[in-house]
């Protein structure tokens, strides 16, 4: 017997068991990326995937936050969160626990072009620099764009070796207050107050800042200009990538807060719950094995036939072809002709071995 044969499948089966997987495929795909601009599971040019990956070379462990209860569990000493351009303002207890896992030593790295979330955060946890939320530009130093300007100007701090620029993409300059500043951009830089795209009158040329860093308690805040200089498309120039890893590889877990950003795919956030709870796990694990145990046991469609058959019925429907294409039909009457003839060859086939 055929193993087409054996399993019944025929053309319009296979058609359907096609447009299933796709279909399936598909849902599996949309349920488990984003497009949102800075997510962590976009891998489009303005999403922030490459950070995960960032964080694996460098040797830390990452974690995404969908709520700040999980800074408990952090050891800030050995900890760097990091905040792009957050969509809402953290609440009283939100702030509280930043404020504290920063205090005790954990690193907070904020990333904003406009500043209204972000500057409320950073008042919250006890920081200084503010950003001013202007477009920067610059018609000398720059990438591809005047609003890719090139901040060449770097500090000799540790957390900047080796980093030769930072290119930000339509970033802001960033008012230390008394914090101390880890790159500028150049002295013909300026601030488009209208954002029309050219010097004008009253802008004044000069060197801003675009990232700095505090101490706040027993840690560090650091605040960047430009949430786009961590997007995977940014990464690709040097002096942005090296910064990242900079970052990164002096700490030992990497927290991508996303409390307060772009929903995350579903899918992906099943993963995570079921990832942070073991209880779940082993529920999902135990009915997995449920499931693949009855598949295996699951009886074929000519054994149920012959299971429904008495012994003396069997005997004569065996030796009575047309018999046997009476009781099928009589189980069956949805079948066609083709089918019902491949069941009772199949029955025959099985009687005689």
């Amino acid at each position: 017997m055929g193993l087409r044969e054996r399993f019944d499948i025929g053309y319009p089966q296979l058609v359907l068991v096609a447009l299933t997987v796709v279909t399936v495929v598909g849902l599996v795909i949309a349920a488990s990326t984003s497009s949102a601009a800075f997510g962590s599971y976009n891998d489009a040019w303005d999403g922030a995937s490459e950070l995960r990956e960032q964080a694996q070379a460098a040797g830390a462990e990452s974690e995404i936050v969908r709520n700040t209860t999980q800074y408990a569990s952090a050891s800030p000493n050995e900890t760097v969160a990091v905040v792009l351009s957050p969509e809402s303002g953290y609440g009283p207890r939100e702030t509280d626990r930043l404020r504290s896992f920063v205090r005790n030593g954990g690193t907070l790295l904020v990333a904003e072009d406009v500043g209204q979330h972000a500057n409320a955060l950073l008042n919250a946890v006890g920081a200084q620099a503010r950003v001013t939320g202007q477009l920067l530009r610059d018609e000398q130093y720059s990438y591809q764009s005047t609003a890719l300007p090139i901040a060449r100007n770097i500090s000799n701090a540790s957390l900047m070796a080796g980093i030769d620029s930072l290119t930000l993409n339509h970033g802001s300059p960033v008012d230390p207050n008394g914090a101390t500043v880890l790159a500028s951009s150049s002295e013909v830089a300026y601030v488009d107050s209208d954002r029309d795209g050219e010097l004008d009158n009253g802008e004044e040329i000069g060197t801003k800042p675009v990232a700095t860093a505090e101490s706040v308690g027993e840690g560090r805040v650091l605040v960047v200009g430009d949430p786009s200089l961590f997007i995977n498309a940014m990464l690709d120039r040097s002096g942005n990538l090296a910064f990242v890893r900079s970052i990164f590889g002096a700490h030992e877990r990497v927290l991508l807060d996303y409390s307060h950003a772009g929903r995350l795919p579903p899918l992906s956030v099943a993963l995570l719950i079921v990832r942070d709870t073991p209880l779940l796990q082993i529920v999902i694990g135990a009915l997995g094995i449920g499931a693949i145990g009855l598949f295996a046991r699951r009886p074929v469609i000519v054994g149920r036939l012959i299971d429904r058959v008495s012994p003396a019925e069997e005997s004569s429907l065996a030796s009575r072809p047309e018999g046997l294409a009476a009781f099928v039909r009589e189980r069956h009457p949805d079948w066609d002709d083709e089918r019902t003839e491949r069941v009772i060859q199949g029955i025959m086939a099985r009687r005689e071995e």
